[in-house]
This record gives C-alpha cells, structure tokens and sequence, in this order.
C-alpha cells in the first residue's frame, strides 16, 4: 500500500500544479480593427447610332452592285463612349434584302475585308476620310472582338464603315428592298 499512496502523493501535486497554471493564468486574447472602403468610377456610357444606311441606290436585275466600305454609300455607324476603352463588337447582317410587302428578296452579301474601324476619328464619321484604325476587317468577326485592343480612341469615339453587295435575280421584283443591320457594343475588360 505505502507504494500506492506514493504514487498518489506524486500524481496529486503534479495535477495540482497543472490545475493552478492554467487556473492562475488569465486568457490573453490581442486585437484590432481596420476599416475599409468600396470605391466605383462608372464610366462614360455607349452611344451608338447607324447615321448612313448601307445604300446601293440604282440596282439592275441579274446584275450584282458592290459599295465600297469607303464611299459615301457606305454603312456607317459611330459609337462614343469611355475614351480608349475595349469593346465587344457584334454585327447582325441580313442574308437577304425585301421588299416592304416581304414579296420577293434579294440576296446581299459581305466579304470578309468590307469592314473599316476607324479609331482615330474625333467626329462624325466620314468613310472617305479614314483617319486611323483597322482596315479590311471581317464584319463577322470585327477587330474590336479578336485583338482586345481599345476601339474607342483617344477623343472616345469610333466609326464603323461598311460595304457590301446585292445580287439581284434575273426576274427580280422592280421595287425597294430593304433589311435591318444591328451592331451591338459593350465595354470589355474595363
């Protein structure tokens, strides 16, 4: 028993001692605050306005008629926004062009180079005068998509320049012929 009473009293100061260090000593906890702040800039908004339609004027039947994207027939369409600023360019082109009763259709057509983004311009666009930018572009996969590089130059404005061409049937309906090209714009990586 004397051995079992020694260990008892060796066990007992020991948990004694470990019970006192932990109840003696307080919690010492550090803190401290830091406030922080949410900041926005919101940037110019996008105008874009079709201000020259795509126009072939006089088009005879079984005989196709090209515009250049540089004349004065050609599309144009000016965007202004946050100067120097990416953007995302989309164009819906028709495949066919109608009459207003939607009787007879006309087959129009673009070339992967009859688009011209002038980014260099400071106004209203002028398709005979390109100032600076892309030239030669495919209409369905404009520059401002495929190289990510700022299409709104330094004044915040850029031009779209566009050609085409229809080719009418032999028995093409006699009358005008119309159809709607959307160009879609949105920021990108602002």
């Amino acid at each position: 028993m004397q051995g079992l009473s020694r260990t008892k009293l060796t066990v007992i100061p020991v948990v004694l001692a470990i019970v006192m260090i932990f109840a003696g000593s307080s919690v010492v906890m550090a803190q401290d605050v830091a406030n922080g702040s949410a900041t926005a800039t919101v940037v110019t908004p996008l105008t874009v306005t079709a201000t020259s339609p795509l126009a072939f004027g006089t088009v005879y039947q079984g005989v196709p008629k090209s515009v250049s994207k540089n004349t004065a027939d050609a599309g144009v369409f000016d965007i202004t926004g946050q100067a120097n600023a990416d953007l995302l360019l989309y164009l819906s082109m028709p495949e066919f062009l109608a009459t207003a009763t939607g009787d007879d259709r006309m087959v129009i057509s673009f070339a992967n180079n009859t688009l011209d983004i002038d980014t260099a311009g400071v106004g209203a666009g002028d398709p005979t005068a390109f100032v600076g930018g892309w030239q030669g572009e495919d209409p369905e996969n404009p520059m401002g998509v495929a190289g990510g590089e700022p299409c709104l130059g330094d004044a915040g404005y850029c031009s779209l320049y566009l050609g085409g061409k229809v080719i009418p049937t032999l028995d093409q309906t006699a009358g005008a012929y119309t159809g709607d090209i959307i160009l879609t714009v949105a920021y990108q990586g602002i």
